[in-house]
């Protein structure tokens, strides 16, 4: 199968992610999801075939499915314009066009069960990003309520950590206020929907940004399996790892690596590796009913 892991158009670059390339259009930019996959924030040589499209498809039904709680990039309808026309075949299914915003130099991290760094913080401090929880908590035991833990947003490198009173140094105490209440919003909606569904959102990640007028908007993708963590419900029981639908399944296998230390170059994956990556976030999708 083929895999898309870097593009080349002939528009100006306003950003390039880790998974994502990201056009200047003007007034808009054009979103192209790669097959590129990240993890420990260091990018695979490998791609997952067709992961584009899945995050694309799944970040649209999210979008769709909040939008009465927040607005997204993609209000208005924006259509094609016409420069990116002749792309758009080569781009199906994995481009959109959406409206320019400033992005906010955070992440927006909600948790409602411990799990990955926030379990090794807890065994060591008692908390997650500094949030106290109470003692004989469990791997993998829901929270007693979602919490808010922000961080950094990295380009290269790693995200860091921080507190709310640190995220509200840096975008202002009123932004960081609605940041964290959108957030914990966003995330109990996802969370109800894929319960629906037989899926537990453990956690994710949101993005925001500032219109021209100074609207704050969703941006970026949304409760997808690379910013989230699934778990299948009827396999949830606290005290272990439940089987999950996103990119734990990499990380799973990387911390298997005793001679990687979590540092650039990361190390090449295996064919068995990379197609269990994509069965997971394919039945992800599936089971939301979202057609690649």
């Amino acid at each position: 199968m083929s895999v898309l892991l870097s593009t080349d158009l002939p528009f100006p670059i306003f950003r390039r992610g880790k998974v994502r390339d990201v056009y200047d259009l003007g007034k808009q930019l054009l979103i192209v999801a790669t097959d590129r996959i990240s993890a420990f924030d260091c990018v695979m040589p490998e791609g997952i075939p067709d992961k584009g499209r899945i995050l694309t498809a799944v970040a649209a039904y999210w979008f769709a499915a909040t939008e009465d709680l927040v607005p997204n990039h993609f209000r208005g309808n924006l259509g094609w314009p016409a420069a990116v026309e002749p792309y758009r075949e080569a781009l199906a299914g994995r481009a959109v066009v959406v409206e320019k915003t400033r992005p906010l130099p955070v992440e927006c991290v909600v948790r409602g069960y411990l799990a990955g760094s926030g379990w090794k913080e807890y065994q060591t401090h008692g908390s997650v990003c500094g949030v106290p929880l109470p003692a004989g908590l469990r791997l993998a035991d829901r929270l007693p309520e979602p919490i808010f833990t922000p961080s950094t947003k990295a380009e290269e490198g790693h995200d860091e950590n921080i507190s709310f009173e640190h995220m509200a140094g840096l975008v202002g105490a009123d932004l960081a206020a609605r940041l964290r209440d959108l957030s914990l919003a966003l995330y109990r909606r996802g969370a109800e929907l894929a319960a629906q569904r037989g899926i537990l959102l453990a956690d994710t990640k949101f993005e925001f940004g500032l219109s021209d007028a100074g609207e704050l908007i969703l941006i970026d993708e949304a409760l997808t399996p690379d910013s989230s963590r699934y778990w299948l419900a009827d396999s949830w029981a606290p005290g272990k790892n439940p089987p999950s639908l996103d990119k734990q399944f990499l990380r799973d296998y990387l911390e298997t690596l005793a001679d990687w230390d979590k540092q650039p170059p990361a190390p090449h994956l295996p064919e068995a590796v990379i197609q269990g990556i994509r069965a997971r976030y394919l039945d992800l999708a599936a089971r939301f009913d979202i057609q690649i």
